[in-house]
């Protein structure tokens, strides 16, 4: 996740409104190397967690292994099969290796082979029914491998792939035959990773025609920039309307008074030798056709307010569930569905707990807090990055990362900076120990709040007594 989270945390962070976000995902991503590079390892279940449950985990994508961590740490013996010659799923096969190192993805899964995860590989589930049978509990974790298609008029020489096949097939080794010229429609980050692909491939020009503006194209800032910066072009406003041998027409859009793209009847003319079309993908939910009880609603598994399909014991997480498509949200909802499969298996109804209330800026005491810049994670020199499909983004040194860490304000958990402990007027406030905080002797405070105006995170908060 330190490498492929978009990272939607930071945008909250509190010290956007002092200097700049904390670099959250940089940290993780400097834990995650260095527990890989020190081997460090997950401890399997214990003797008292053991159950002689077992569950089946289809797919092998982020939620795939995030539900297989989950099940086994909780005691379940688990098998995940999946239909490809290699684990990862779109976290291996979506996602080029300038962005995600296959030995990453291989030591991660490495980690879960040691603790007892069981890994089937080229195995295909044709009959959802028949495998559900065999086991306790079933998570359905097919991710988005469908690319979306458009009926656009192409002569009988033009080349036309989608973009789930191209990164699929580069990432697999056999990569299609592009040309020298190739052209991109769409404009969200899969568009981003076929043009920038297509530059490693050997592709001379590379160009994204998107139908709408920058404004209001889906991708992320960091993958927008990274493919400006390798020498792709975008056409804003601009649709496809014909394709043919080595040339594509294009209709220029314009915006109408709501804001949605409408076609002006002018056209131009762009030259290239294979259209990629990055519009979207879909779950390929072929595996539930005909089953039961299990229905399809807009594209995914209809579920309940447990991840439970409508068949008893049947679950389903990522791609194929209800939920943004990303591989963030994926790992979550792989641990979230373990947790419902738990307590199904052992006769209870998994219950969230509540959540901690925001701390809000206006709580802190941001001028307790030195000024501290954001740390730039250091990146592949641009002139280098088409030549192959080395890491474009690096890591933080070790001085880097904990300088880093060390710029999060602990927003709403104490930290122990004895800031209540030394300016409480009454000394009721008493030091517990490193790591245990602080107790307030209630009988002697008499509210003063001075600790709670003065705690520079804000996790004090003043209630009325209960009379």
């Amino acid at each position: 996740m330190g490498r492929v989270c978009y990272h939607p945390c930071q945008g909250a962070c509190n010290r956007v409104q002092l200097d700049e976000m904390v670099g959250v995902n940089a940290v993780e991503r400097f834990l995650g190397d260095l527990a890989i590079a020190n081997g460090w390892q997950f401890a399997p279940p214990g003797p008292e967690l053991l159950s002689d449950r077992r569950v089946l985990v289809i797919g092998s994508g982020p939620a795939g292994l995030s539900a297989a961590y989950h099940l086994r740490t909780l005691g379940h013996a688990v098998t995940v099969r999946e239909a490809k010659d290699e684990i990862g799923g779109m976290l291996r096969y979506g996602i080029p290796r300038y962005r995600l190192p296959r030995d990453v993805i291989d030591a991660e899964v490495a980690r879960l082979d040691r603790i007892g995860v069981v890994f089937e590989t080229g195995s295909r589930v044709d009959d959802l029914a028949a495998a559900a049978d065999q086991f306790d509990a079933t998570v359905v974790c097919v991710g988005a491998g469908v690319g979306h298609h458009v009926s656009i008029p192409a002569g009988s020489a033009a080349k036309v792939l989608d973009a789930v096949s191209l990164l699929e097939e580069t990432a697999a080794g056999s990569p299609p035959l592009l040309g020298r010229r190739v052209a991109v429609y769409g404009g969200g980050n899969t568009a981003m990773d076929a043009a920038r692909t297509a530059r490693r491939l050997g592709a001379e020009e590379a160009v994204i025609i998107y139908r709408r503006t920058r404004q209001q194209m889906p991708a992320h800032e960091d993958e927008y920039r990274d493919a400006i910066s390798e020498g792709i072009r975008v056409k804003w406003l601009s649709t496809i309307s014909e394709v043919d041998r080595g040339r594509v027409v294009i209709e220029r859009m314009e915006l109408d008074a709501s804001g949605h793209p409408r076609p002006t009847g002018l056209f131009d003319e762009v030259e290239a030798d294979t259209v990629v079309l990055a519009i979207g993908q879909d779950a390929d939910l072929d595996i539930i056709r005909g089953v039961d009880g299990i229905d399809v609603d807009d594209g995914v598994i209809g579920l309940d307010a447990h991840m439970m399909t409508g068949r008893a014991g049947v679950f389903a997480a990522g791609d194929a569930a209800p939920g943004d498509r990303t591989a963030t949200v994926a790992v979550g909802q792989g641990k979230l569905a373990a947790r419902n499969v738990d307590a199904h298996l052992r006769g209870r109804v998994h219950t969230a707990p509540s959540r901690q209330a925001q701390a809000l800026f206006s709580r802190l005491n941001t001028w307790y807090y030195a000024d501290a810049p954001l740390q730039q994670r250091p990146a592949l020199e641009a002139a280098r990055r088409t030549s192959g499909f080395e890491e474009v983004v690096r890591g933080l040194s070790e001085e880097s990362a904990l300088f880093e860490a060390r710029r999060c304000m602990s927003c709403g958990n104490c930290f122990e900076c004895d800031n209540c402990y030394g300016l409480c007027p009454d000394d009721v406030i008493r030091k517990l120990g490193p790591g245990r905080k602080y107790a307030i002797d209630l009988d002697y405070c008499k509210g003063c709040g001075i600790c709670a105006a003065e705690c520079p995170c804000g996790c004090i908060e003043m209630v009325p007594e209960d009379r």
